[in-house]
């Protein structure tokens, strides 16, 4: 199966050196490899291991490499600079792969500048978008409701080998890359923190709640929380305001990249992968084409609230709600509509019957919709 960012990044490994980051486990490894079958030359580094690092540290591989990939690369002491000294001194044949995971994507943005060197790609899990070619779009909807779209779990197709999967990862990602950005005393309360979000997808984050729950101060739970962001385990959704500054400072709603992580009924689980799908085409929009685009959702101090929005350039274009076989038009969605005329309506359901639209409002099969999403 060829991943959907293999063209894309193909096409840019032969303008600039291209980063690609992640959550362990996505697939970024078999992607790299992926792309090493196009070049006659080349060399890859996984710098977990002694040999290659080496390699990396003297810069011995042979002069007439066409494709050199870096990965876990931030794990060395100044790669930067090593970097960017490597990419102005290359061949022209000479393109350039870097992967890796959260702490990859953290130093990126300090230091030694890259700036005008390297595209930058996000990589996320599996979606009905990229499945489409390898089975019907209801079906892979269902499966990934259920094992989520980290590829090992998924094409396991069982809820056990999921489970097991699913257990080594977290109790891994808890034991060795928390310690990365945290102490070790600390592990207690994350882990116990990130048990609580499993129950709260798709709600308003009280970060006040969830500190009286671990008996911790708001701003220490805030922490914790960028922690998991940065570690792609969860990442935030935040309500949509024309003045960006104001939206932040307003309760974010919590997902998991994960689906299969989540903790909660169909329903819910539901929404998760819609806003992992979500995330995921705008988050290609972005990399691919540079287009200002960006998810958010809705909600009224009434406590209106609509599941999605999505917006280019700080204007809201489509207005999504979820359900998972309740075919009502939401009177949430139209009462948005009204105030938002020129955004496109789309109540999207999962075990939906007939499509059709009233007043303007599109009652979509879930799964074929999410089929025609850019990535």
């Amino acid at each position: 199966m060829k991943r959907y960012l293999f063209d894309p990044i193909k096409i840019d490994l032969t303008r600039k050196m291209v980063i690609l980051t992640g959550p362990r486990q996505i697939g970024k490894t078999f992607l790299a490899k992926q792309l090493v079958t196009g070049f006659q030359r080349p060399q890859y580094l996984n710098t977990d291991a002694v040999k290659d690092r080496q390699v990396f540290q003297s810069q011995s591989w042979p002069l007439n490499t066409d494709f050199l990939v870096f990965d876990e690369i931030h794990k060395i002491k100044g790669w930067k600079a090593s970097l960017k000294g490597i990419f102005d001194t290359r061949p022209d044949i000479q393109s350039i792969l870097v992967t890796g995971s959260a702490r990859l994507e953290t130093f990126r943005q300090s230091g030694e500048s890259l700036a005008g060197r390297y595209f930058h790609y996000h990589f996320y899990p599996l979606s009905v978008r990229e499945l489409k070619d390898q089975m019907a779009p209801y079906d892979a909807l269902d499966m990934l409701n259920r094992f989520g779209g980290f590829p090992e779990p998924f094409l396991t197709g069982s809820e056990t080998e999921a489970s097991r999967w699913r257990y080594q990862y977290y109790t891994d990602l808890v034991r060795e890359d928390i310690l990365e950005f945290s102490r070790i005393q600390e592990i207690r309360s994350i882990r116990l923190l990130l048990e609580l979000l499993r129950d709260r997808v798709g709600s308003p984050l009280s970060y006040t709640s969830l500190a009286v729950d671990l008996q911790l101060s708001p701003n220490t739970v805030r922490k914790y929380v960028e922690i998991l962001e940065s570690l792609y385990i969860i990442f935030l959704i935040r309500p949509f305001h024309r003045n960006i500054a104001r939206s932040l400072l307003k309760e974010p709603k919590v997902y998991f990249y994960d689906t299969g992580f989540v903790r909660g009924d169909d329903g819910v689980r539901l929404e998760n992968t819609i806003a992992v799908s979500l995330l995921k085409h705008v988050g290609y929009l972005q990399d691919t084409k540079g287009e200002v685009a960006s998810l958010h959702y809705l909600r009224t101090k009434e406590g209106k609230e609509v599941d999605f929005a999505i917006c280019k350039d700080n204007t809201i274009l489509q207005l999504i709600e979820v359900k998972y076989a309740d075919d009502t038009i939401s009177k949430n969605l139209r009462y948005f509509l009204e105030k938002l005329p020129d955004a496109e309506a789309i109540q999207l359901v999962h075990h939906l019957r007939h499509e059709q639209v009233i007043q303007k409002i599109s009652l979509l099969s879930a799964s074929q919709w999410l089929a025609g999403l850019s990535a």
